[in-house]
């Protein structure tokens, strides 16, 4: 059995895996690059009767955590928000981010937590900027809580292939669900709402 199959299953196995699940989704939305997909799937397949309650939890981690970024963004971006993104490799991502952020803050966060991009990104850009925490924290939600329990829907419909169809279209599920939102805020500028 692999480190990782051996851990995973040291977390189901435990009493306090949920609450592990919520620290290391935390983790993931600050400093980990692994994605919490990972381990919500596996525990997800041996949990099928809690698949919901695991995506509320990984959710609730993920929010805790983004207040963590938001906050280091807000409060510690020269001495610590710039060292985080060079050591994700993420300067690049980030000053992309920053311009569409100062654009539409409400739609970056959305766009960027329901695609494969290092999320940190979009933390430490909305504590720089000052964005509205409430708008923040329903954005953040929203992406979120698209893929947690959009992930928990698809493991609910196909079970054991949820992870390899989650790995094979990630991407354009994104990327679609981008388009959307997109269109539905084009519409509503084009409307006058």
């Amino acid at each position: 059995m692999s480190r990782a199959a051996d851990w995973t299953q040291r977390l189901l196995d435990s009493r306090y895996g949920l609450a592990w699940l919520a620290v290391l989704s935390a983790l993931e939305t600050t400093i980990l690059p692994i994605p919490i997909e990972l381990i919500m799937v596996p525990y997800m397949l041996a949990r099928p009767r809690r698949l919901w309650l695991i995506a509320a939890v990984t959710l609730l981690g993920c929010m805790v955590g983004s207040l963590l970024g938001y906050a280091v963004g807000f409060f510690l971006f020269d001495s610590v928000g710039q060292p985080l993104l060079a050591w994700l490799d993420a300067g690049e991502a980030y000053d992309s981010f920053e311009q569409k952020f100062s654009d539409n803050g409400f739609l970056a966060i959305l766009a960027i937590g329901v695609t494969p991009v290092p999320f940190q990104v979009a933390l430490l850009a909305a504590g720089i900027a000052g964005y509205a925490l409430p708008l923040f924290l329903a954005a953040v939600g929203m992406a979120r809580g698209l893929r947690y329990f959009g992930l928990a829907l698809l493991v609910w419909l196909v079970g054991e292939r949820a992870l390899a169809l989650w790995h094979r279209h990630a991407l354009a599920t994104g990327l679609g669900v981008l388009l959307f939102i997109g269109a539905v805020f084009a519409a509503m500028r084009w409307m006058g709402a």
